[in-house]
């Protein structure tokens, strides 16, 4: 039997997509992505963004390069589609250093709520730039998810924190991420997509890190928390590259909104976090968004063969 990784890597036809893996796989994107938040909160203090970007996608380089060598597909990291993977990589590692910024500024519920704004971006741009037919059900999950996002944030727009812009800028830049990352697996292999993401932000992170003359090495303290979040970071963009090869990017963007109430809930237990009475409902409107969009999907994956 094959390891998931090498058996599950090839992507599948587009006229029949699979909504349902494509869903099970984002939730190991969620646990990933929500492991690297607790882990950049818990060395805050040790380094700094660009430092804890560049170890984290280091320690990925080495991550990617074992998996496809282990599953012999080191012969597919290939450079001919490098500016692209370039453009793909800058676009990410500033969405990231806005993204780890924030976490350290504003509670952590605010940082996923504002980041959650991606989807809706992702799902309002595919149809201009991937050319995917927009649905009413993905315009009213987007809707409903956004409602529930506002409730669970109830963020005050009226004073601007440069923490708060700093989680909402990265939004944008996560779903221009999205839309380059989903046109890269027309053709290119997963684990090209990871190596050259993990190669080159690694050289813009500790780059960025001794602009100011010195750079601060992992510790024995720090290093354990550097190892999960670059585990995590390959993890959790392996998980969402196959997603993206499964189904639309406009389904599997809504997907991540689970991610918001398991965070909140975190921030609860973990860090004394403030758990406003709307959280509840806010995070019920936000999993009816998601079950109303994987029903839909799952629906026309049905009716699209009978229809050929």
């Amino acid at each position: 039997m094959k390891p998931l990784y090498e058996a599950d890597m090839t992507i599948p036809d587009r006229a029949n997509p699979q909504p349902l893996r494509a869903a099970a796989w984002m939730m190991g994107s969620i646990a990933a992505f929500t492991g690297m938040a607790i882990a950049a909160r818990s060395i805050q203090s040790a380094h700094d963004t660009f430092e804890i970007l560049g170890f984290r996608s280091l320690l990925g380089v080495g991550l990617v390069l074992l998996l496809a060598t282990a599953s012999g597909r080191t012969g597919r990291i290939a450079t001919r589609r490098l500016p692209s993977h370039a453009l793909r990589s800058v676009v990410h590692f500033t969405g990231q250093a806005l993204w780890f910024w924030a976490l350290t500024q504003i509670p952590l519920a605010q940082v996923f709520a504002l980041e959650f704004t991606s989807p809706l971006w992702v799902i309002l741009l595919a149809p201009l730039f991937l050319g995917e037919r927009q649905t009413r059900s993905r315009l009213v999950a987007a809707g409903i998810g956004f409602c529930g996002i506002l409730l669970v944030a109830n963020p005050d727009f009226s004073r601007l924190e440069l923490g708060v812009l700093a989680a909402a800028l990265s939004a944008v830049f996560f779903a221009s991420s999205v839309m380059l990352t989903k046109a890269l697996t027309r053709g290119e292999d997963l684990f090209a997509i990871l190596f050259w993401m993990c190669l080159l932000q690694s050289g813009l992170g500790l780059g960025l890190a001794l602009w100011d003359g010195e750079i601060r090495w992992p510790t024995s303290a720090s290093l354990p928390w550097l190892a999960l979040i670059g585990l995590a970071g390959v993890g959790a963009h392996l998980c969402l590259t196959r997603a993206l090869q499964l189904a639309p990017a406009s389904f599997v963007g809504p997907i991540d909104f689970v991610r918001l109430p398991l965070i909140a809930l975190i921030g609860v237990g973990f860090y004394d976090e403030r758990l406003p009475w709307t959280l509840a409902l806010g995070a019920g409107l936000i999993l009816a968004a998601n079950l109303l969009s994987i029903r839909a999907e799952a629906l026309r994956a049905k009716e699209t063969p009978a229809q050929n």
